[in-house]
């Protein structure tokens, strides 16, 4: 049984082999002076992303002379190159270079090189290392915790299983397939948040008229307001104007004690996810903390608006239970008059660029960390009609489902994928079966 790997019998054609009998590990270098503003293109960690992707864009493109390239052209990075990050908060950090987007590319003195010489397929590889199979071995061989790094001989020992070179490839294949299926999966999200971003903020500066047309001051009335041009039967209001909301308040103060088996739950914003509070990661707690938490005005109801105050600042949800739920003071609970505002509407317009221009000003332009409740009573509101509002708010409704579902199938293709490489990557499943 080769106990490390959870393996208890290796498969016909099969072999265990240290990676640094055929793996040529390649370590980049950085010029004096630095990088440069144009030349060969140079990578390094921070071009690696957690999804095992090589990101290299006009934001953080970094180059070395041409001269010094020549100088160095041993370390040129080629199409299935695996990069690894040696040092640093990311170390350990890998991506595939599936195609060079450059004739030359080359690598900074943070990043490795991982090369077969003969044995391996690459794209195989790189699923070997990105695996847990693979990270598992990564984290035990890095060292330093001030400043955590990999060194040159972190291949030594380090063990991949060996199928046959076709059965590598195939597996290679199945598991791109699936990254495929995500990468489109992704494009499309993003496509789709970019799209909503412009129709909120069409919505939300000109609205909808009752014959489905957004507005433009071409065809209708707009007038002058502390936000802007908006239209003429809109209102501004605070927050705190009793016409549009009738509590603002954040949750407790008082943090409870966990209760293993307690039958109530408290949040905070780390239990916010995904537009919703993920249950499961609430701390749970006792009746007699609850019922304190409910009677000093911590309790969420249905409908009501729960704001990020503290940390990250800005996320806004609709709540929508459970009930037996109270929330710390690093959220704040906004519940609206319903017959002047609508929850819908106002989640929405708490995530428009309106709100995120507030709090622009509330930080004077640095990194905002914590909010007040007088901030967010401060904050101004568009009203709409309620007729209206309910119309702008089920259109972004709309959006987000759209979104939500194309998340859940992301979220889908990911189990998939994490499946097939515990099963395809130790033989317990063969490509020849499927």
């Amino acid at each position: 049984m080769i106990k490390d790997f959870e393996i208890e019998e290796l498969q016909d054609g099969w072999e265990i082999v240290s990676i640094e009998e055929d793996a040529d590990l390649i370590s980049g270098l950085r010029p004096k002076g630095g990088a440069t503003d144009e030349g060969v293109p140079s990578l390094g960690g921070e071009h690696i992303t957690s999804d095992g992707h090589i990101k290299f864009s006009d934001k953080n493109a970094r180059y070395v002379p041409k001269e010094f390239f020549k100088s160095v052209g041993y370390k040129r990075v080629e199409d299935n190159d695996i990069l690894i990050n040696k040092d640093g908060a990311n170390t350990g950090k890998l991506a595939i270079l599936k195609e060079k987007f450059s004739p030359n590319i080359t690598i900074n003195e943070h990043v490795f090189v991982l090369r077969s010489r003969k044995i391996f397929d690459q794209k195989y590889l790189f699923y070997w290392m990105f695996s847990y199979l693979g990270q598992r071995q990564i984290k035990e061989r890095i060292t330093g915790s001030a400043q955590p790094g990999l060194s040159s001989r972190f291949t030594k020992d380090f063990i991949v299983l060996k199928p046959p070179f076709h059965e590598q490839q195939k597996i290679a294949e199945i598991l791109e397939t699936v990254d495929n299926a995500i990468d489109k999966t992704d494009a499309l999200i993003k496509k789709y948040k970019r799209l909503k971003q412009g129709l909120m903020q069409k919505l939300l500066t000109r609205g909808i008229d009752e014959n489905g047309h957004i507005r433009s001051e071409k065809t209708h009335k707009f007038k002058d307001s502390p936000l802007g041009r908006i239209p003429e039967e809109w209102d501004v209001l605070t927050m705190s104007d009793k016409r549009a909301t009738i509590m603002v308040t954040d949750g407790s103060h008082f943090s409870p004690s966990q209760e293993q088996d307690g039958k109530y739950l408290i949040a905070n914003i780390e239990n916010i996810k995904d537009g919703t509070i993920d249950v499961d990661s609430c701390k749970r707690i006792s009746e007699k903390d609850f019922e304190y938490s409910k009677k000093n005005k911590c309790k969420p109801e249905y409908g009501d608006i729960l704001f990020s105050k503290d940390g990250t600042i800005g996320r806004s949800i609709k709540f929508t239970g459970p009930e037996n739920l109270v929330v710390l003071s690093s959220i704040a609970i906004i519940r609206t008059n319903n017959y002047i505002l609508c929850a819908d509407y106002l989640v929405q317009y708490m995530q428009s660029q309106n709100i995120t221009s507030q709090l622009h000003i509330l930080s004077g332009g640095s990194a905002l960390k914590r909010i007040v409740l007088k901030d967010i009573k401060n904050f101004l509101l568009v009203i709409p009609s309620i007729v209206e509002q309910q119309r702008i708010g089920m259109i972004l409704s709309q959006a987000d489902e759209v979104i939500e579902k194309e998340e859940a199938y992301k979220a889908k293709l990911e189990r998939i994928k994490r499946g097939l490489m515990e099963d395809l990557l130790t033989g317990r499943v063969r490509v020849n079966d499927l």
